[in-house]
């Protein structure tokens, strides 16, 4: 069984997303070196079909402008943490 990823982890890693956010102008500009980083560790953090989707889809997220607030992180977070649940009480029926 694959170890959860903390939620604190996720919260942390999109915080750092919306931080280049919050700094006019050089935001944007640290967004080109953040977005493949943060593709990167979404890819490794997640892993599989899901993890390489979410890192393209977080990689965009990161690049363009505007678009820093959606916390890609926290939802995959949830998502999984939810799925699984689900997942779990349906084998047990």
């Amino acid at each position: 069984m694959k170890q959860q990823t903390s939620l604190v982890f996720c919260i942390v890693m999109d915080l750092i997303g919306y931080l280049s956010y919050s700094i006019p102008v050089i935001g944007e500009f640290a967004d080109i070196v953040w977005a493949p980083v943060s593709g990167f560790i979404f890819y490794k953090t997640f892993g599989g079909w899901k993890g390489a989707y979410g890192g393209i889809f977080n990689f965009a997220e990161e690049l363009l402008p505007g678009t820093d607030f959606i916390p890609s992180f926290t939802i995959m977070w949830v998502a999984q943490y939810f799925g699984r649940k689900k997942s779990t009480i349906a084998g047990q029926a």
